[in-house]
């Protein structure tokens, strides 16, 4: 049996983006992460040592990311993917990274990326 547990708009600043005015300061990126992964265990036991700690995966993803200088969110995206897929449990993710105001008229811009072991 599988579940997924959802991390939603985790807000964050890291520096991003390829104009120059981008490079000088921090902008807001919310991201979001989904994971999947075997719960058998942990439905049974309720125990924390049987499931995925998100906690540390929430931990690290704002460590990582907030002392991060990307160009592209593509590979901001790809950067927490690696993150999320570290802890041996996850079967499958997927994270997508919203850029708010980055176009004009819009709300956001962002990107997704999954994978599966």
């Amino acid at each position: 049996m599988t579940a997924k547990i959802r991390i939603k708009d985790l807000a964050l600043r890291a520096v991003i983006g390829l104009n120059d005015w981008e490079r000088e300061k921090k902008q807001d990126l919310l991201v979001n992460i989904e994971l999947e992964f075997e719960a058998g265990t942990a439905l049974e036991s309720d125990r924390v040592e049987n499931t995925v700690d998100y906690k540390a995966i929430n931990k690290n993803v704002i460590d990582s990311v907030e002392s991060s200088e990307f160009f592209l969110l593509e590979s901001l995206a790809g950067h927490v993917l690696k993150i999320v897929l570290e802890n041996p449990r996850v079967l499958a993710a997927t994270v997508e990274v919203d850029k708010p105001h980055s176009l004009r008229f819009t709300r956001s811009v962002s990107v997704v990326v999954s994978a599966r072991r």
